[in-house]
């Protein structure tokens, strides 16, 4: 990205923006560089000004939610991050009914708990997930055989780079195995369920339930959950085990010795070693079993998402 359109786009912000603000410190993986431009919307007005902003420079944007599905390349992001505040963090559920509409801010594991409180079920799943809402709708999230597809209804999504507003029905996202249409400059600023209702407790006992498996099965540390798709009917954590990787170590960069589709991050590690490692177990899997394994990770940086395999 050019200093030209970094300037032009930092003229516009004003003092909204912050400059070489830390993106990697708000992932799940806490490493990796900065953003040329961080702005945190607090309103609407906020998100009008960063559409402007890009309009204006054609400077390169990128929504960040809370950063567990991404990984910031060492040299950062040259561009404009934005990421919603707390007044896109709430939660709404409708009197009586079976609708809860939340902020794309909102934690998912929230919005798990204050469902399951009021007796409506179906988002159970997503305590297990550390996402927003926003991010969990833009890769269709889920988890123990459900997804944010199974119970969305709507969403309102901004596109920074066009000024496009607007209310999307679910179906029109295209939601597929952990995908969406949503593309890099499109903000999920709301998104609506429809929910079943039901027992409170029962819906309590199953995120509790979803809890306990989670800290028994995966690993806790720097990490970005699973690194790479599951191949149609079979596991990419068992074909990383086949290949012989679990437990192999780049640097500050390791494959979880508790679940082998997890790679963690030293304190202070570099994420270039994890890029390093997601290419070198892809080389090895394919090596070992001819599949190669999709990342589920998102490189943010120099590169953009590409991991290569090298040669099998």
């Amino acid at each position: 990205m050019s200093s030209t359109a970094l300037r032009r786009a930092a003229g516009v912000l004003g003092p909204r923006a912050v400059p070489d603000a830390p993106l990697g410190a708000r992932t799940t993986y806490r490493v990796g560089g900065c953003a040329s431009l961080l702005l945190v919307a607090e309103d609407d007005d906020d998100l009008v000004l960063a559409t402007r902003a890009v309009e204006a420079s054609g400077v390169a944007v990128l929504v960040v939610g809370k950063g567990s599905n991404l990984l910031v390349a060492d040299a950062g992001f040259s561009g404009l991050a934005v990421v919603l505040g707390g007044a896109f963090s709430g939660v709404d559920l409708e009197p009586d009914g079976s609708r809860v509409r939340c902020g794309g801010a909102v934690d998912l594991p929230v919005v798990a708990r204050r469902t399951a409180a009021a007796g409506l079920r179906g988002l159970e799943w997503a305590v297990g997930v550390p996402g927003s809402v926003g991010g969990g709708v833009r890769m269709n999230a889920g988890g123990h055989g459900s997804d944010v597809a199974a119970h969305l209804r709507r969403v309102r999504v901004l596109d920074l780079a066009t000024g496009q507003d607007g209310v999307m029905a679910a179906d029109d996202l295209r939601l597929g195995y952990r995908r969406s249409s949503l593309t890099p400059s499109q903000v999920v600023v709301w998104a609506e369920f429809e929910l079943e209702p039901g027992d409170a407790e029962e819906a309590r006992s199953e995120v509790a339930e979803v809890v306990r498996w989670r800290r028994a099965h995966q690993p806790g540390g720097q990490n970005a959950g699973s690194v790479f798709t599951n191949p149609p009917d079979d596991s990419a954590g068992r074909l990383v085990e086949l290949a012989g990787c679990r437990g192999l170590r780049l640097g500050t960069a390791q494959v979880s010795t508790k679940h082998a589709n997890f790679i963690q991050s030293e304190p202070g590690g570099s994420a270039d070693d994890v890029v390093a490692l997601i290419a070198e177990v892809r080389r090895r899997v394919a090596a070992a079993t001819g599949v190669v394994l999709e990342p589920e990770v998102r490189l943010v940086g120099p590169g953009g998402s590409g991991y290569g395999v090298g040669s099998p």
